[in-house]
């Protein structure tokens, strides 16, 4: 063998095992699958699912006749639907009577939940309205079909006339009236001239109805 031929393989040895040290560290280097999860996989996590849950919409008034679906997060026993009573309250298991009317469910929520705390550890309730029954209207006199009907956030005076299947012969279309309850006591009267409204003038007539209006066809 020439004297050379040891150096070279020496060298050789030296470069693959410091290519193989190079390796081992590159792999041990690397974040482990659990220490590396990202942000959008904690998501999943009883955390982060919570976290981006949308608080209850807070602006529905609850009133008598609605049904509401009340749950007390392991309670069984508390958990059911309820019946808004004609005198706005609700009965319930440990807290007794409970003032529903007039709140929204956010707020019953709350109020649930202290009355609550006497007997339960950081009670969690949810309320929910599973049935609308107080938002209604009365449309009366020259019309189809008389009668209350069910109100949605968008009806106006021109949604009520057709729900109602329209005017009978001889209605006065141009003197339709609104009789609206006002907060203080006593009514307002809102005039509405079908005939104008229908050709594009006074589009301001053709208003959103409230809770409990009378649409009066005479």
């Amino acid at each position: 063998m020439k004297p050379g031929t040891n150096c070279v393989t020496g060298t050789l040895l030296v470069l693959a095992l410091c290519a193989s040290l190079t390796g081992q560290t590159r792999v041990s280097d690397r974040p482990d699958d659990g220490a590396g999860t990202s942000p959008t996989t904690n998501l999943s996590s009883p955390t982060g699912t919570r976290s981006i849950i949308k608080p209850h919409d807070d602006s529905y008034v609850i009133g008598s006749g609605d049904v509401l679906a009340i749950n007390v997060w392991n309670e069984p026993s508390l958990t059911r639907s309820s019946l808004v009573r004609p005198d706005g309250k609700i009965s319930l298991p440990l807290v007794g009577e409970v003032q529903a009317a007039g709140q929204t469910p956010l707020l019953l929520e709350q109020n649930i939940a202290v009355k609550l705390r006497s007997y339960i550890t950081e009670p969690q309730v949810t309320v929910m309205v599973q049935e609308i029954n107080s938002q209604k209207y009365n449309i009366l006199g020259r019309i189809a079909k008389p009668g209350s009907y069910l109100l949605s956030a968008t009806t106006t005076v021109l949604d009520a006339i057709a729900q109602a299947g329209g005017f009978q012969d001889f209605a006065k279309q141009k003197d339709v009236y609104i009789l609206r309850q006002n907060p203080g006591g006593g009514e307002s009267r809102i005039s509405f001239n079908y005939k104008d409204v229908i050709k594009g003038k006074h589009p301001e007539q053709n208003i959103k109805l409230e809770p409990r209006d009378t649409i009066v066809v005479p």
